[in-house]
């Protein structure tokens, strides 16, 4: 399955969380997020949905935003992972890793066979 292949609705569940974890590695602007969930294979991330997200982000108080001076342009917003932005993200990317399991096993063939009455 290529990244552009994922439902629409697995992204919405799980972008504020990724969002997160590419911030986890260093801050980063917009574009540079989008790059990066890209780069990790969630496909491409537009702008329309990546920027209300990292200011729903900004606002319950998991990234910071800054503008810093651009070089050759002008200034962009660069994020930053809170200390609480951090807690959140093990706290919930724990619980997203378990319910990845838990529908693993409930979408596995062995399993449909055990809970399909005969």
């Amino acid at each position: 399955m290529t990244t552009e292949e994922w439902p629409t609705e697995w992204l919405r569940a799980v972008l504020g969380l990724a969002v997160l974890g590419v911030l986890e590695d260093s801050p980063a602007h917009g574009y540079a997020v989008a790059q990066r969930l890209a780069e990790r294979g969630l496909g491409e991330v537009r702008g329309g949905t990546l920027y209300p997200l990292l200011g729903r982000l900004q606002d319950a108080g998991w990234v910071e935003g800054e503008w810093k001076p651009g070089t050759a342009g002008p200034g962009r917003k660069v994020f930053r992972l809170t200390a609480t932005g951090r807690r959140h993200l093990a706290e919930q990317g724990e619980r997203w890793a378990a319910f990845c399991r838990t529908t693993g096993v409930v979408l596995s063939p062995s399993t449909a066979s055990e809970r399909t009455p005969r």
